[in-house]
């Protein structure tokens, strides 16, 4: 979280019990990537709070390094490729599900690009105005362009699935996003995370609602 390491630790706890709750709501296989979302959010900030420990010790050199590329693998690597697949499992329309394939391209993309960046060039966190800031040297103009498609390949899905109330999560997302670009922009990362972490949640309403729904099918058929 991008506040302090007691915040952090805090959203983390809350965020992982409700992942948990989650993730044993799931019936299918296919809905095992969509509800371990939050549980993994949980984790990126407990990670972020890792950092807010160290950064200000001074110490710790390894653990910080640990707790920073945790955080960034999650914000950069996972997030961009594990959004539209999860959405994708669960679609069973035959068009959305070649839009989605498509994202999940664009988001694999995105990927390997900042597993690229991660690995050949540098990057190291900073707290700036009680926020954590990741400062990289990052090819720019590479970067702007990877961000617009990771924007896509994150948010597109969650319009194109024909799940209901999936909407709903779309536009808090976008939102979120917009919040932050327009007020936090120097901590996109670490803040936009933090909305994103809090917005998971709705994820454990959307699977009960479904299974719900799912339940009631039979019913109606009779």
């Amino acid at each position: 979280m991008c506040f302090s390491a007691e915040a952090s630790f805090t959203g983390s706890a809350v965020i992982s019990a409700i992942g948990v709750a989650t993730l044993m709501k799931v019936k299918k296989p296919a809905q095992i990537p969509f509800a371990v979302i939050p549980f993994i959010f949980g984790i990126q900030q407990c990670a972020e709070g890792i950092l807010w420990i160290t950064l200000k010790s001074g110490s710790a050199d390894k653990l910080q390094s640990t707790g920073m590329y945790i955080f960034l693998i999650t914000a950069l690597i996972i997030w961009p490729t594990m959004i539209p697949l999860s959405i994708w499992l669960l679609e069973k329309g035959k068009q959305r599900r070649k839009v989605l394939a498509g994202l999940i391209a664009a988001g694999g993309i995105v990927s390997v690009f900042y597993t690229y960046c991660l690995i050949l060039y540098s990057v190291y966190p900073q707290i700036q105005s009680f926020h954590i800031v990741y400062i990289d040297d990052f090819p720019r103009a590479l970067v702007r362009i990877a961000f617009v498609i990771y924007l896509v390949a994150t948010i597109a899905p969650l319009f194109v699935s024909s799940v209901k109330r999936m909407w709903l999560f779309g536009v808090l997302v976008a939102v979120s996003c917009l919040v932050t670009g327009v007020f936090f922009v120097e901590y996109l990362t670490s803040i936009w995370c933090f909305f994103a972490a809090l917005i998971s949640i709705t994820i454990y309403w959307i699977l009960r609602k479904m299974q719900s729904e799912e339940r009631q099918i039979p019913e109606t058929s009779l």
